[in-house]
């Protein structure tokens, strides 16, 4: 995805309109080029952002919903994310935002690289 991609396709049409109703929100990106870019920069310049590490998949726990899935079409794969949202345990979700404070401390302790997680 180019970051003029993401600008028009994500940021103006969907994130933007959401953060005016959420007045306090803070948006979390990872540091993929895209996300990075000058004009993805400028296009959230109003916008509260969360500082992050620039290899972190471990900290973030939405990495291993990836994890159920597998390849499909993009139809497919909105469908199948659907139903497996809708079926997931709340046990595992809590257990995924449990396990937050030890993905940050392991995070800060590798100095941001890979933790393994």
């Amino acid at each position: 995805m180019t970051p003029q991609r993401y600008v028009h396709d994500i940021l103006q049409p969907h994130v933007l309109p959401l953060i005016q109703w959420l007045p306090r929100a803070i948006f979390q990106q990872d540091n993929a080029q895209p996300h990075t870019a000058r004009v993805s920069q400028d296009c959230l310049r109003t916008v509260t952002t969360l500082p992050w590490p620039s290899q972190s998949p471990d900290l973030s726990p939405i990495e291993h919903i990836w994890d159920h899935f597998g390849t499909a079409s993009l139809n497919e794969l909105e469908a199948r994310l659907e139903n497996i949202w809708n079926e997931m345990s709340q046990d595992v979700i809590q257990n995924l935002y449990a396990s937050i404070p030890g993905r940050i401390a392991s995070c800060i302790r590798d100095r941001g690289g890979s933790t393994g997680y």
